[in-house]
């Protein structure tokens, strides 16, 4: 017997805690002519998407005799919410076809999908359908701002901002920074910044744009604006403060920004801890992690895998192995924190540097033998180490082993060649780096940013 519709609800409602009841409720719906109705039909999309089966939302709102724009609006929804951002570019045009005119919250939701996914093309696509619709809404230019960032494409995602009629305000502004940074576009950054009021997420994405590019000098005058805007007891701004003056080599400094946070979370000490790492300050860098263990005022915090992960890199940087070794220990001991593969792959380097190659090799047959076998870091550790110590057996075996792990990586072949060069093999060094060449490989290139301002 047909449902009543007193009991359409009911039948709903059951989808979401027993999806595999939806072919049957389906069914039942159909026999009563519920679906000739969006409304019920609507209600079932929605529980189709709900529970995680957009194929079967499509078809059921192809099937639908009748559709409304509250109908199309939850069919987009679902190939959003489901990734699929080409099924959802072509469902809005559909809808503007059917004569259901798109508004600003339409594009936006399907543009989101696009810059999640990197669709280029259905967003491009949104973007001429909808330039006259949905002209002057601020809304739908920060989500194509986000779309051409997203994908890599800098000046388009500009042009949008430079011709957007709306009102241009923080959030636009701040979409079109973090985009710039995102890219490395820094000297865009910069321009942007000298124009805009600094809020939260623009001195933020400063602070970002000045470590990457190590300018000290941008830095010092961004944290002069943090001093007079009043965001020196942000900590989030405060932790950004410390990664700058770190990259730009100024330790004291960022050690003068840490000791005046009012409030320190693990990324405060997990920073300072690792900016003194990272410039061979390793004894600096211990004391300072038991200041961390000692200190309970205001709030005691415990240090996290990534803590441990500057303090390995710290004691690499500075030859304290032993040092080292315990640290390892502890964070599996003492906080119960399951070291990862780059945990492991900073004690190699470390015993490496340290000329420790037996001890290194033993933890490598280990950690091969276990769950991290496939572990590209750790095999380019230890072949680092290798090469470090002119271990030239082993350093072909680990050889042999990041081939068979990624025989596609030209940074691979490349490390080969140059092991190879390293003990004077010429020939060896040449064909890795003929393969490269026969396959098509390419290595991508490296790239830095250092201001001479």
């Amino acid at each position: 017997m047909p449902p009543s519709p007193p009991a359409l609800p009911t039948l709903l409602r059951l989808l979401p805690s027993q999806p595999s009841l939806s072919p049957a409720i389906h069914a039942a719906l159909l026999k009563s002519s519920a679906l000739s109705s969006p409304i019920p039909a609507t209600a079932l999309l929605t529980a189709y998407t709900n529970v995680g089966l957009p194929r079967a939302a499509s078809r059921l709102f192809d099937e639908m005799p009748k559709r409304d724009a509250v109908a199309w609006n939850t069919l987009l929804a679902c190939l959003v919410r489901h990734a699929r951002p080409g099924a959802a570019a072509s469902a809005f045009r559909g809808m503007a076809d059917e004569g259901f005119p798109p508004t600003a919250a339409t594009v936006c939701t399907v543009l989101k999908a696009c810059t999640a996914s990197r669709a280029l093309r259905p967003g491009r696509q949104l973007h001429a359908r909808s330039v006259v619709a949905c002209h002057g809404d601020v809304i739908m230019a920060m989500a194509l701002v986000d779309l051409y960032m997203g994908c890599g494409l800098v000046e388009d995602a500009m042009g949008v901002f430079a011709h957007a009629d709306c009102p241009k305000d923080a959030a636009l502004h701040n979409a079109v920074l973090s985009g710039c940074v995102e890219n490395g576009r820094f000297r865009e950054a910069f321009l942007m910044l000298r124009r805009i009021e600094l809020n939260g997420i623009s001195l933020t994405c400063a602070l970002t744009s000045c470590s990457a590019t190590a300018n000290s000098a941008y830095g010092m005058e961004v944290h002069c604006k943090v001093l007079r805007c009043g965001f020196d007891s942000d900590t989030i701004i405060c932790n950004a403060l410390i990664d700058m003056y770190a990259k730009c080599g100024r330790t004291t400094a960022a050690r003068i920004v840490f000791d005046r946070m009012a409030g320190r979370n693990v990324v405060s000490w997990s920073s300072m801890i690792d900016a003194y790492g990272r410039h061979g300050h390793g004894e600096e860098a211990m004391d300072l992690f038991k200041l961390m263990e000692n200190n309970a005022a205001p709030i005691m915090v415990l240090p996290n895998a990534v803590t441990f992960l500057a303090l390995l890199s710290a004691c690499g940087h500075s030859g304290l192995v032993d040092q080292g070794r315990s640290m390892l220990h502890l964070m599996k001991t003492k906080y119960g924190i399951a070291p990862g593969p780059e945990h492991y792959t900073c004690l190699i380097h470390m015993l490496g540097r340290a000329g420790q190659v037996d001890e290194a090799w033993d933890l490598y047959c280990r950690l091969a033998a276990n769950r991290y076998g496939r572990s590209i870091a750790i095999c380019i550790a230890m072949f680092d180490a290798s090469r470090a110590n002119m271990d030239v057996v082993r350093g072909k075996k680990v050889a042999v082993r990041m081939l068979e792990i990624d025989p596609k990586n030209p940074n691979i072949h490349v490390l080969i060649s140059n092991f190879h060069a390293a003990i004077r093999q010429w020939s060896e060094s040449d064909e890795s780096r003929r393969v490269i060449v026969d396959k098509g490989l390419r290595k991508k290139a490296a790239s830095s940013h250092v201001s001479l301002g």
